[in-house]
């Protein structure tokens, strides 16, 4: 693994996960932050996003709301995680903060993070307003019976 492939502790959005994988997470409404694209990127919007120039998933997900397809968004995740170990990996949604922060705490879960700790430990290590709604929240603390 070269220093080069992945993100730097610290960088805009960055989250260190418990393993120290690091991960972006981002608002596709902002400019793309300087340095590096990610290798790999999971984009969680209601329609289909436009083709990044790298590999990519989408999960269908409304603004303010749940992913469609629960059992989905753990595939992708654990790709997600597999990936950082050695690639650029970034999470994306319109603002950054709803579902990007809901899937990095399911992120962080499937990484060691106990359920009931993940929107605590996104909000402090990502963004204070990670996780937006009530119903993000409960999916998050409810993550581990979506298998």
């Amino acid at each position: 693994m070269r220093n080069e492939q992945l993100w730097r502790p610290g960088e805009a959005g960055v989250l260190t996960l418990p393993s120290g994988r690091l991960v972006r997470g981002r608002g596709l409404r902002d400019p793309m932050p300087s340095g590096h694209p990610p290798a790999f990127g999971v984009y969680l919007l209601g329609g289909k996003p436009p083709d990044f120039g790298w590999a990519s998933r989408w999960v269908r997900w409304p603004d303010f709301r749940l992913p469609a397809d629960p059992a989905y968004l753990r595939e992708v995740l654990l790709e997600s995680l597999r990936r950082a170990e050695g690639e650029r990996v970034e999470i994306a949604c319109g603002g950054g903060r709803g579902r990007t922060g809901t899937a990095l705490a399911c992120l962080a879960i499937l990484d060691g993070v106990p359920a009931a700790e993940a929107v605590g430990y996104v909000r402090e290590r990502y963004h204070p307003r990670a996780v937006e709604t009530p119903w993000q929240r409960r999916f998050v603390r409810n993550f581990d019976a979506h298998r």
